[in-house]
């Protein structure tokens, strides 16, 4: 009920910020608190400390990420194609929001393990959305029938992941977006010529 209230997101959308400028460990929720135009107990009236604002944080711009991914690819037939848009979207969505790359590839990071399995389980969802378009491509024989699914998922999320974070390391110096369609090649076709 309380993610519906209008509060809820404002404080959330607060806490992108506010982490994103002071670090996670620095950002207070009466930092948070401010930056949202609330009062300090208001925030304990939706969230029930600093690390389950983080988790809702994640949980929630994970969660309609993956949604709009799945509206983007619906309707089309190549397991390639839906691949691109994902990379697409991934890199759109964190080249337009400076303060939610900034805590998704380094303030995420640096929580301690309990956090990072609770940050693991909402990426679940986002990982599956990878394995679907993954076996997909097995089926229509886009994809080598010999592919480790498992390990396509992890080397597909870890490649659109670090280049990400090499962009947000780099202090976003060149256009991320404008790469989507190289990784997506490299993906899809390896280091491989066609000779090999």
């Amino acid at each position: 009920m309380k993610k519906n209230k209008p509060k809820y997101m404002q404080i959330i959308d607060a806490a992108v910020i506010a982490i994103a400028e002071n670090g996670y460990h620095q950002a207070q929720v009466s930092k948070i608190a401010k930056q949202a135009g609330v009062a300090d107990g208001t925030i304990y009236l939706y969230f029930k400390n600093k690390e389950d604002i983080l988790i809702s944080l994640f949980e929630e711009k994970m969660g309609n990420f993956v949604e709009k991914i799945e509206e983007m690819i619906a309707g089309k037939h190549s397991a390639a194609e839906k691949l691109l848009i994902m990379i697409k979207a991934h890199f759109q969505m964190l080249s337009d929001d400076h303060h939610l790359a900034i805590v998704t590839q380094l303030e995420l990071r640096q929580s301690n393990k309990e956090l990072r399995l609770k940050i693991n389980d909402v990426l679940k969802g986002y990982l599956k959305l990878i394995e679907r378009i993954v076996l997909e491509g097995k089926e229509t024989g886009e994809f080598s029938i010999d592919l480790d699914v498992r390990l396509a998922r992890q080397m597909i999320f870890g490649t659109i992941d670090e280049t990400v974070t090499s962009w947000v390391m780099n202090e976003e110096k060149f256009d991320l977006y404008a790469l989507a369609p190289s990784v997506h090649h490299l993906l899809i076709n390896g280091f491989g010529s066609r000779e090999c």
